[in-house]
C-alpha cells in the first residue's frame, strides 16, 4: 500500500444536502481503504443507519488537535467557518466543491477521489493565506474579538441612514467618511463582498489588506491596500444600529465612539490545491472572463 502523507483526516460537510452526505461517506470509505483514520465533524455526521459504517464523531473545536488534514465538502461558507476554528492549529485544508460558486473549494466532485489520492501522496500546491483578528473596544475595554478569513465589515443597519467614522492606519489618521460602511478585506475575501463593492482583486498569497468603502457619499473615497503588518483602526463617530460582521457569520452591535481594531492573525491558513491549480484559470472560470484570442 502506498504510504500516506496524512494519517488522520477530518471530514466536514455542509450536511443539509443528501448528495453531500453520500459524497462524505464515499470519501470516508475510500480513505479508510487507504489506511487513513477518518474523523467526522459531529455537526456533519450523517444520521445513524444500519447500512452506514461507524466513524468517530469529533467536535469541531477538537478537529485541529486530532487531525493532520481536514477536507471540506461544501462551499466557501463551510470553508470559512472551519478555517477560523483550525487557524490556531496550522492544520491544512482541502476544499471539495459541491457545484456552487466557490473560490476556495476548488476540487470538482467528479475528481474528488483522484485528487485526494494525489494529495495523500504529497502531490499538491500549498498556499498560505492570511486571516484577520478583530477586537471591538468600548470605553477602553475589549468587549469581543473574532477571526475572519474573508473580511471584517462595518455597516449600517436596518434604519437606512449612512454612518460616519474615522479610519487610522498604525495610529496615523487616514480619513473621515460618511457612507454605508467599510470592508476590511483579506486577499481571500477580495473576491467576495469587497469585489461587489468595487474593491481590487488581490492574489491570495499577498500579505495585504484592502480597505473598501461601501457606497461612500463622496465619490473621491476609493479603496486602498495596506500591508498586513499594519494595524487598522475604525472609530464610529455617528450611527445608530451599526454592526461589525466577521466573515458574515457572526457580528457585534456597535455604539458611537466604539473602535474596531484589525490586525493580521499570528498564523496563516494553509490550503492545499490539486496539481495543475492556477489562480487565474479559476478567476477566468468563476468570473466568466474572456478566453485568450488565437
Amino acid at each position: 500500500m502506498t504510504k500516506n502523507l496524512f494519517s488522520v483526516i477530518g471530514l466536514v460537510a455542509r450536511h443539509s444536502k443528501p448528495h453531500i452526505i453520500e459524497s462524505l461517506l464515499t470519501l470516508a470509505a475510500h480513505l479508510t481503504q487507504r489506511g487513513v483514520r477518518v474523523l467526522i465533524d459531529a455537526e456533519s455526521m450523517p444520521p445513524a443507519d444500519d447500512n452506514t459504517p461507524a466513524y468517530p464523531a469529533v467536535e469541531r473545536d477538537d478537529l485541529g488537535k486530532l487531525a493532520d488534514l481536514v477536507i471540506v465538502l461544501g462551499g466557501d461558507g463551510t470553508m470559512l467557518s472551519i478555517a477560523r476554528v483550525l487557524a490556531a492549529y496550522r492544520v491544512p485544508l482541502v476544499g471539495i466543491n459541491q457545484g456552487r460558486l466557490g473560490f476556495m473549494t476548488d476540487i470538482p466532485l467528479h475528481e474528488m477521489l483522484a485528487a485526494i489520492d494525489q494529495i495523500l501522496e504529497g502531490q499538491f500546491v500549498p498556499e498560505e493565506r492570511i486571516l484577520l483578528q478583530a477586537s471591538v473596544i468600548r470605553e477602553e475595554a475589549e468587549i469581543t474579538s473574532a477571526l475572519a478569513l474573508n473580511d471584517v465589515v462595518i455597516s449600517r443597519g436596518a434604519l437606512g441612514s449612512m454612518i460616519e467614522f474615522e479610519v487610522f492606519v498604525d495610529n496615523q489618521f487616514v480619513y473621515s467618511q460618511r457612507s454605508d460602511g467599510l470592508i476590511i478585506s483579506t486577499p481571500t475575501g477580495s473576491t467576495a463582498y469587497s469585489l461587489a463593492s468595487g474593491g481590487p482583486i488581490l492574489h491570495p498569497t499577498l500579505r495585504a489588506m484592502a480597505l473598501v468603502p461601501i457606497c461612500p457619499q463622496s465619490l473621491s473615497n476609493r479603496p486602498i491596500a495596506v500591508s498586513d503588518n499594519c494595524e487598522v483602526a475604525f472609530m464610529l463617530t455617528r450611527g445608530l444600529d451599526t454592526r461589525v460582521h466577521f466573515d458574515g457569520q457572526s457580528h457585534c452591535d456597535l455604539m458611537e465612539m466604539d473602535r474596531v481594531i484589525v490586525r493580521s492573525y499570528r498564523n496563516t491558513l494553509k490550503i492545499l490545491h490539486p496539481i495543475g491549480y492556477n489562480y487565474y484559470d479559476m478567476l477566468r472560470h468563476k468570473l466568466h472572463w474572456g478566453e485568450r484570442l488565437l
